[in-house]
Formats: structure tokens, C-alpha cells, sequence
């Protein structure tokens, strides 16, 4: 996902802002991380550069 995204999404709850931790970037796109409500503290995390804002009772959790 682009950083600019954050402009444009929020969290899924409470509408609040995100806030981003960035684990793997490359060409300026971010990979890896987890964005984190400012307001609830829900995180949700970002793969292969798709942020899932799924609320976290409807996320199918990866097999272990």
C-alpha cells in the first residue's frame, strides 16, 4: 500500500485516524506492518501490501 493511503482510510469501529508501523518497504511501497487506531487501539495488519480493515471478529486468523 501507498503511505498517501492514510489520508483516506480510517479505522473501521470508531472512524478514528490510523496510525502506521511500517516492518517491510520497497520502492516505496509499504509491504509489511500494522496500522493502529489512535482512539481504540485496534490494530490490523498489512501483508503483501494489503492493509486488512476487517473488523477483528470477522478476520479469518492464519494457520499456525
Amino acid at each position: 500500500m501507498k503511505e498517501s493511503l492514510l489520508d483516506i482510510i480510517c479505522c473501521p469501529l470508531d472512524k478514528h485516524d490510523l496510525d502506521l508501523a511500517v516492518e517491510d518497504r520497497e520502492d516505496g511501497e509499504i509491504l509489511a506492518g500494522t496500522l493502529t487506531c489512535t482512539d481504540c487501539g485496534e490494530t490490523y495488519p498489512i501483508e503483501d501490501g494489503i492493509p486488512n480493515l476487517l473488523p477483528p471478529d470477522m478476520r479469518e486468523d492464519a494457520p499456525a
